[in-house]
């Protein structure tokens, strides 16, 4: 196996914490299912058979079976950085040159985008949010190049810790990969940007009050 591609899923039942003061419970698990189908589309496209889900949840199992994902389960919801750290292990021990992991909240991903990550021929390829401070991406060849550690701001913490193994990391700034959706304005950004999307379709059907599209996100320039 060339690639291993993780997606880690806690469940979709809690999914999307933040968005509490706009969505219902109902709501927002809809819409965590349909960003995952989004983002499973385009690895589906991009590494037909390298694709795998980390998770506990028996619906998201059942999602990634009809798109061709295999799953990785764990015992336990232990957060995305335990969730990736258990797929990186499975990359080694099954024999995968390289590991790519990105999240199951970025449905504006393209499989243009993958394949741009995955064509670089760095040891590190690190893809930052549209914030600057997270990760959205991750590349590493070989699949235990080095620990990850996911949480704001992961991405200047994911810089240092690949220079301080004598790493030279490759950034990608990619608008579909960069976009996780947390917050009412990225809501915004998501009917703006990926009018191709289940995802977009679902919000759009909503009709919400005061969202804006194309609202911008504040960056670290802002901040």
């Amino acid at each position: 196996m060339d690639v291993l591609a993780a997606v880690p899923v806690k469940d979709l039942v809690n999914a999307k914490q933040r968005l509490i003061p706009l969505l219902g419970a109902d709501d927002r698990r809809a819409l965590a299912r349909s960003m995952l189908e989004d983002v499973l589309a385009s690895l589906a496209a991009a590494l037909p058979g390298q694709v795998f889900v980390v998770t506990t949840d028996a619906l998201v199992m059942e999602v990634a079976e009809r798109y061709g994902a295999r799953c990785l389960v764990e015992h336990a919801n232990r957060g995305h950085t335990e969730a990736v750290a258990f797929a990186q292990r499975e990359a080694v021990a099954r024999g995968a040159a390289r590991f790519l992991t990105i999240p199951g909240d970025v449905p504006c991903v393209t499989a243009e985008e993958i394949a741009l990550v995955c064509g670089s021929a760095d040891a590190v390829t690190l893809v930052p949010s549209l914030s600057g401070f997270g990760t959205n991406g991750v590349l590493l060849a070989p699949p235990d190049a080095m620990p990850l550690k996911f949480g704001e701001p992961s991405f200047d913490n994911h810089l240092l810790a690949a220079r301080q193994r004598g790493l030279v990391p490759s950034v990608r700034d990619l608008p579909g990969l960069g976009l996780d959706i947390d917050t009412p304005e990225d809501l915004g950004l998501l009917l703006a940007r990926g009018a191709h999307t289940k995802s977009a379709a679902l919000v759009s059907s909503w009709r919400l009050p005061h969202l804006s599209p194309g609202a911008v996100r504040p960056n670290r320039e802002a901040t």
